[in-house]
């Protein structure tokens, strides 16, 4: 199989820039034009072309691409013009972005040039800033030879990153690169414009209303106290984090706060209003999805943009401006994400997959065997609590037991489930959630005992010592290796004393520029650990799937496909039947599902 290494010049200027709008607004605009492209066959030289569209669509039909590999930086971006504008499709992609991402992590930076300099593979041009505001024929030949330069520098950067990256590189993780991106490349979903209109009309006027609500005043808004309390008032729970100046907990309210960012997508359309009436915008993001949405199902079919390896923990993210993992559950937009003619969509979710995967890491077996034998185990749970038969019960009692079998895997304190459980609607006093946490630790004490260690290995990976973290090799500063090769890093690992006088662990993480100390703890590992077990685990569910069907879409622990309607029923046994697979290296951890079908999304 050959390899062909990629990238495309184009035109922008100060408002028609990726900068200012998304990827696929951009390629699709008819103000898009390739002002040329580089392709590199293997090792040899790198050939530059520019042309007209059809004088390039011609030069890049001479190679081989349904037999090659193709390779990009950000292949999301190539992969989509070589397929939407020129109706290629290469075998597979490799995405050197992507690789580096699950790599490095944060540590090095994903630019093309960051790379090659960390790499020592020479440094890349800047003749694109020349480019700025001219079209292909604004060019001098002076101009373009040069641009031609510098785009051939690209690819051969490019192409050297990636014999890099790809020594050692898991071959599946090689599988789920490519199978993210041609999630975006080769689109499949259709938008239902007229649906998404008259929701785009009904959010209008309710945002209407909610604005009217909002009776706050601008003082309180701005004021985090105040604004707090109002949150609290809607039953939510303010969020905090830890204040790098200081160390102490203090309140996320400021734009770049995730945790303050996900209120914007909060169920309740006050607390979405109350968000947008703080950043100062004038629609919230239901209006404004709803607006995207319209946009892209005016210009095509709907691309399905996942960053891969977002989070630390290795699952996938939500990328150009269209994240996909944050649609509300009851939001009218899933009613809009369409099947193709003649095809249903299939949506499977992984049932507890983390609380599971604890269970068997933690060897708490007594819980293992009852996730095994498909027992209530949130009723079980309750039974603890309450000192009750199982079958004794209540709904309001084992909803408890559910979000203590959830929440308090990770070494939750009394306050913070307190809290937990009053998001929810559930009021309690907290020497009761204290009893009910401590309930929790007694019945199940393997869990305890497994954030002890993963504690230890906090300081096994500070002093560069080789470990063990269950059947994961803790390999010093590398990190802890995942069973798909590739390793759960903290970089700068280090101790670092709190104003209290109080010691505990830090590392690096970055936030654009800037560079934060997170603090971790073996609780907080035991989280990181289990989440990258079941991304790994929901991976290898995708690979299974696509091996039959066309997989559209993975949010969290749920995988969606399309497969035709006449088989819907039988795909569906198919797809539950590889959710339930266990993979070689857990084969007594029991993973379940549960899996719908229908024409849209919203009806799966």
């Amino acid at each position: 199989m050959s390899i062909l290494t990629i990238d495309f010049e184009t035109y922008y200027d100060r408002e028609f820039s990726l900068s200012k709008m998304t990827t696929e607004e951009y390629i699709r605009s008819p103000n898009f034009e390739v002002i040329g492209v580089a392709v590199k066959v293997g090792g040899e030289d790198t050939e530059w072309f520019t042309g007209t569209h059809e004088q390039t669509k011609k030069f890049l039909q001479k190679f081989e691409w349904r037999e090659s590999l193709a390779i990009a930086h950000n292949a999301m971006f190539d992969a989509a013009i070589l397929t939407w504008h020129f109706g290629i499709k290469p075998r597979g992609w490799i995405d050197t972005l992507s690789m580096a991402r699950a790599i490095h992590g944060t540590e090095v930076g994903g630019s093309l040039a960051t790379l090659a300099k960390y790499y020592h593979l020479g440094n890349k041009g800047t003749e694109v800033l020349d480019a700025l505001g001219k079209r292909r024929l604004d060019f001098s030949q002076e101009e373009i030879d040069r641009y031609g330069d510098y785009c051939i520098n690209d690819v051969d950067l490019t192409y050297n990153l990636s014999k890099c990256l790809t020594e050692g590189f898991p071959h599946m993780e090689m599988r789920l690169i490519d199978l993210t991106i041609k999630m975006y490349s080769e689109p499949v979903l259709v938008l239902d414009k007229p649906v998404l209109e008259e929701h785009l009309t009904n959010v209008r006027k309710k945002k209407e209303e909610l604005m009217s609500k909002v009776t706050v005043d601008k003082a309180t808004l701005m004021s985090n106290p105040q604004f707090a309390d109002t949150l609290t008032s809607l039953g939510v729970t303010p969020p905090t984090k830890i204040s790098p100046t200081t160390g102490k907990e203090t309140l996320a309210l400021a734009k770049n706060d995730e945790e303050f960012k996900a209120l914007a997508e909060h169920e309740n359309p006050e607390v979405q209003a109350l968000v947008a009436a703080r950043l100062g915008t004038k629609s919230t993001l239901e209006e404004t999805r709803t607006e995207r949405f319209i946009g892209i199902a005016k210009r095509g079919r709907m691309p399905v943009p996942l960053k891969y390896y977002a989070a630390h923990t290795g699952r996938w993210g939500g990328a150009d401006n269209l994240n996909l993992q944050n649609l509300p559950r009851k939001s009218l937009l899933k009613h809009a994400i369409r099947a193709p003619q003649g095809y249903v969509m299939i949506d499977s979710d992984s049932s507890q997959i983390e609380a599971r995967t604890l269970a068997w890491l933690a060897g708490q077996w007594d819980l293992v065997d009852a996730f095994t034998r498909g027992e209530d185990v949130y009723r079980i749970m309750a039974s603890a609590i309450y000192g009750k038969a199982v079958d004794e019960i209540t709904d309001s009692e084992r909803f408890v037991g559910k979000t203590t079998i959830l929440g308090a895997g990770y070494g939750m304190g009394a306050k913070k489930f307190q809290a937990q459980l009053k998001n929810f609607g559930v009021t309690l006093p907290e020497a009761e959630a204290q009893r009910i946490i401590t309930v929790y630790r007694e019945t199940y004490p393997k869990i305890p005992l497994l954030w002890r260690e993963c504690q230890k290995t906090l300081v096994a990976v500070m002093l560069n010592q080789l470990t063990m973290l269950g059947m994961l090799a803790v390999e010093g500063s590398n990190g802890i290796k995942l069973p798909n090769g590739l390793y759960l890093k903290y970089p700068n690992l280090r101790l670092q004393v709190t104003p209290e006088g109080k010691e505990e662990f830090v590392y690096d993480t970055k936030k654009g520029k800037a560079v934060i100390p997170n603090r971790i703890y073996g609780g907080k590992v035991t989280e990181n650990v289990c989440q990258a077990l079941a991304r790994i685990i929901i991976g290898e569910q995708m690979l299974l799937i696509a091996r039959r069907y066309r997989v559209v879409m993975t949010v969290h622990d749920a995988i969606a496909c399309i497969a035709p309607k006449q088989e819907a029923e039988i795909a569906k046994r198919f797809v539950e039947q590889c959710m339930r697979m266990r993979p070689d290296w857990c084969e007594k951890l029991p993973l379940n599902c549960e899996a719908g079908y229908g024409e849209t999304y919203g009806s799966c």
